[in-house]
């Protein structure tokens, strides 16, 4: 069973900072896209970042380009997602995902395996 366990999330001012992290279980972690979204209160869950399975290649959406980084240590089964230039619009549950498939996508219902998702609220 793959598990997916997210940290770093917290409470920070808009303009600020965080790194989350999400640590993955298996040896087969080299294999998966891997990518984050995130969910604000009564909205549904959408896209952030994506990153390919070799970490060569990266996809973001409009709303965080320029401001956010998803990258991956295929050695410590990890995929992290710097964010600077916080809003308070960033401001929702973010989740990791693992994805068997070869293609980076955007889609939520093609990823496999899904963490608990880590709280991130940013103060205006």
């Amino acid at each position: 069973q793959v598990q997916l366990v997210e940290s770093g999330g917290g409470l920070v001012q808009a303009g600020g900072s965080l790194r989350l992290s999400c640590a993955v279980s298996g040896r087969t972690f080299s294999s998966y896209v891997m990518g984050w979204f995130r969910q604000a209160p009564g909205k549904e869950r959408e896209f952030v970042a994506a990153i390919s399975r070799s970490g060569g290649t990266t996809y973001y959406a409009d709303s965080v380009k320029g401001r956010f980084a998803i990258s991956r240590d295929n050695a410590k089964n990890t995929v992290f997602l710097q964010m600077n230039s916080l809003k308070p619009e960033d401001t929702a549950v973010y989740y990791c995902a693992a994805d068997t498939g070869v293609v980076i996508t955007t889609n939520a219902g093609t990823y496999d395996y899904w963490g608990q998702g880590t709280q991130v609220t940013v103060s205006s």
